[in-house]
């Protein structure tokens, strides 16, 4: 017998779990723009002053949907000593430059706040593959303290509205692109000595892993989630990501599994060419499932080879287009990418309808209505 009342996070949990559930979750991804827009903010007030967590909660009510969401240790750096400082470019505009001394370096990096855009990076705190190792020495040292008390009260004012996951951060790629930006992260990882590129990225993996245990031992969490930003078949390329990314996901979906928790990857762009790969790093759900031009996931035969590469054993979350479909299709546009995901994973424990990446402010109410009635329809 299936069983009834379920409450948004219990069905997205047993999806997760691949247990039955009264219907598919639907969960959009709201993230940055529709929040600020309900919430009528912009976007500097909306990262400065609204808890995030507070925010996805106020959106899932409001449109009484399942979802997921990110809650965030708080990492310091003993003997570190970061300032930081405004200056305004324009109306609506201003720049933070941020200043990190460390054992008698200093790295310096800039980010734009924008009112109508979430921030974004300017300059990256290493400007040279000289500075790269010893900045990324100090975040790995023994320095670093991560302060979980503010994730573990979000996770409890959530609740059952939705599901919070514990945010463990990127990949060994994403990390290092994050340090000194995309085109110089490539060219290092593809010209430094390849026992030095693993011997960094072996290290990597056991800070993941153990920053992992300790969530895990001082949080509520059920699920934990790996982000992602270029490491992705799209950018990276299945070959690089096989090498650089997919033994830290597995690491940690390990160390995941042997508390008895969830883990979820959020993999960008195209993925066809590695849906077998998820199921051996045995993650329990990727989204999301991009279609094209984004992805490579189209139609019922892009979603019946994905169900049949998952094979049961890791949940699949997204694929209705936030662009073509959500902003600039018709109800029955929504509906209709609704139903053949419903139909590709028909009689599936492991599926929950999601959008290809963040809903768009943009995005009219009534296409948002269609994805939510159509998914609930039996």
């Amino acid at each position: 017998m299936i069983q009834t009342g379920f409450t948004p996070k219990g069905r997205m949990l047993n999806a997760y779990r691949g247990l039955p559930v009264d219907r598919f979750p639907v969960a959009p991804e709201f993230w940055y723009y529709y929040p600020a827009r309900l919430l009528g903010v912009d976007m500097i007030a909306f990262e400065r002053e609204v808890p995030f967590w507070h925010a996805l909660k106020t959106t899932f009510t409001h449109w009484s949907c399942e979802g997921w969401g990110a809650a965030f240790g708080t990492a310091t750096i003993d003997g570190a000593r970061t300032t930081k400082s405004d200056e305004r470019i324009e109306d609506g505009r201003y720049r933070q430059t941020t200043r990190v001394r460390y054992k008698g370096r200093e790295f310096v990096s800039t980010k734009i706040f924008d009112v109508a855009q979430p921030s974004s990076v300017e300059t990256f705190p290493v400007r040279n593959d000289d500075e790269l190792v010893p900045y990324l020495d100090m975040l790995l040292s023994d320095d670093v303290h991560i302060d979980n008390t503010g994730a573990s009260a979000a996770h409890g004012a959530v609740g059952e509205s939705y599901l919070l996951e514990y945010w463990l951060g990127l990949p060994f790629f994403d990390w290092v692109a994050e340090a000194i930006g995309f085109e110089q992260a490539i060219m290092w990882v593809t010209s430094v000595p390849e026992d030095e590129r693993e011997t960094l990225r072996q290290r990597y993996t056991d800070w993941m892993t153990a920053m992992t245990r300790q969530a895990i031992r001082e949080t509520p969490f059920e699920s934990f989630v790996i982000g992602c930003s270029s490491s992705c078949n799209s950018l990276l390329g299945p070959r690089l990501w096989r090498v650089l990314d997919k033994p830290v996901i597995a690491a940690v979906a390990r160390e995941v599994h042997a508390a008895g928790k969830l883990l979820h990857i959020h993999f960008h762009g195209k993925s066809m060419e590695t849906v077998s790969d998820f199921v051996e790093m045995g993650v329990d759900c990727v989204c999301p499932f991009e279609r094209p031009p984004g992805g490579d996931v189209q139609g019922m035969a892009g979603l019946r080879a994905v169900r049949d590469g998952l094979a049961e054993r890791v949940t699949f979350n997204g694929n209705v287009h936030t662009v073509n479909t959500l902003i600039r299709g018709t109800p029955e546009d929504v509906r209709r990418e609704v139903r053949e995901i419903k139909e590709a994973f028909a009689d599936s424990r492991r599926c929950i309808i999601g959008t290809g990446d963040q809903v768009g402010r943009e995005t009219p109410e009534e296409n948002l209505m269609a994805m939510m009635e159509e998914a609930a329809r039996p």
